[in-house]
């Protein structure tokens, strides 16, 4: 996909994806710059149907499972989502909601890896972090941005504009709500079938790292860390981008 252009579009094949639950559906034919298996604007799409990760993928520290998250997908329905960047949030960290401790808010992500933590912020944005890690250690991975890959229509639809550009995505309460999820997706299960998927994608050629963004609150140690992570050459980023560099 290019900017300025349409997002590749997938056909609505959903009672087929519910039945199978392991694949996205293939692209329509593409121009060859665009064919599946390309790498364009910094993202690559599968030349295979992509399968769901399984739950051992998610058994790491946030801090390895936050740039492996890179390039794979997000599907709910008829919506695809190629995650573009994360940010992770780690145990004993000063920007972590797991500094709380265990309550009804966060025990999600006390539980184990592969799982969701959907919570408000400000009351009003809902913001999708992935469990890390074995049960009980606190840690996720915040989805920060994300391009369109299916079902542009219905994200348009739930974000409330139309357009084909990075701003339509850019920033987590933009996917939580392209996603049209709810606190009441907290704690289900990403690597089953049905409801909300983590899928298999092709790593990034190049990553960008940084540090988080908005959590002056925290430690100064917390707030410098490089724990922010973007596929370089891309433009679904979210600001501020001046901060990210290559490792």
């Amino acid at each position: 996909m290019t900017v300025g252009r349409s997002p590749a579009r997938f056909k609505r094949t959903a009672r087929r994806n519910r039945r199978n639950g392991d694949s996205i559906p293939r692209p329509p034919p593409a121009a060859p710059e665009e064919a599946a298996g390309c790498s364009v604007d910094g993202l690559r799409l599968p030349s295979e149907p992509a399968a769901i990760l399984p739950k051992d993928f998610f058994l790491v520290d946030s801090l390895e499972l936050a740039p492996r998250l890179l390039g794979k997908f997000l599907r709910r329905d008829e919506v695809v989502l190629q995650i573009t960047e994360v940010e992770a949030y780690r145990p004993n960290d000063s920007a972590c909601h797991g500094r709380f401790g265990i309550t009804s808010r966060t025990a999600p992500v006390f539980g184990p890896g592969g799982h969701a933590y959907v919570y408000l912020c400000y009351g009003l944005h809902t913001m999708l972090n992935v469990v890390a890690d074995k049960e009980g250690v606190g840690a996720a991975v915040l989805i920060r941005s994300c391009a369109p890959i299916g079902g542009l229509g219905t994200i348009e639809e739930r974000r409330g504009r139309k357009a084909e550009k990075p701003v339509l995505l850019t920033g987590p309460g933009k996917v939580g709500q392209a996603l049209g999820i709810t606190t009441a997706w907290s704690n289900h299960p990403l690597y089953t079938r049905g409801g909300l998927e983590v899928l298999d994608g092709p790593a990034p050629e190049k990553i960008l790292v940084g540090p988080r963004v908005g959590i002056q609150y925290a430690l100064p140690e917390h707030i410098t860390a490089p724990w922010r992570f973007a596929i370089a050459g891309t433009p679904w980023i979210s600001a501020p981008k001046n901060t990210l560099h290559p490792p």
